[in-house]
């Protein structure tokens, strides 16, 4: 079943407003202000995405900014579009992802930590501590601005809303 979302209009003016600031942050500073998220926060109602993001933030595989920056961005979208937010943004930041492994030719070392992260979760250890690299902290990481990838799947989320409102 698509996805249905039921964001106002309000919401999207507020949601894309959020992101967008919090991407140029992100791509600027490499941080996401904590005065933007919190602004998000008290606009929004609940707190779905930093349920979804902080279990990664634990294991090192986001950055605090991050975390807070879902949380806004789905205290304005609600739960059940906090969840496509997610999905959304999963989907799309593989894809960019992916499309950054092969460009800078490390499609095997890629597979080999995913290997290796997967081997530490089986025994209950953290990946990051065992090796530096899997640390989002490192600069040993390939790390992607988080923010712009939130930022393009609350784009695809609210064109889904107005797709489905011109239906």
């Amino acid at each position: 079943m698509p996805p249905n979302p039921q964001l106002p209009l309000v919401g999207q003016v507020l949601l894309t407003l959020l992101v967008l600031i919090a991407a140029g942050y992100d791509i600027r500073f490499r941080r996401i202000p904590n005065w933007l998220v919190l602004a998000g926060l008290v606009v929004g109602l609940t707190s779905t995405g930093f349920a979804l993001y902080f279990p990664l933030y634990l294991l090192r595989a986001r950055g605090a900014g991050d975390v807070k920056l879902l949380a806004a961005a789905g205290s304005i979208a609600g739960p059940g579009d906090c969840l496509w937010l997610f999905l959304l943004t999963a989907i799309l930041g593989g894809l960019v992802a992916l499309i950054l492994i092969l460009l800078k030719g490390r499609a095997q070392k890629t597979l080999f930590n995913v290997a290796w992260i997967l081997r530490d979760l089986i025994r209950l250890r953290a990946p990051w501590k065992s090796s530096e690299e899997l640390d989002v902290n490192s600069p040993k990481a390939l790390r992607l601005p988080h923010g712009v990838l939130i930022a393009v799947g609350t784009t695809a989320l609210i064109g889904m809303a107005q797709l489905h409102r011109g239906l």
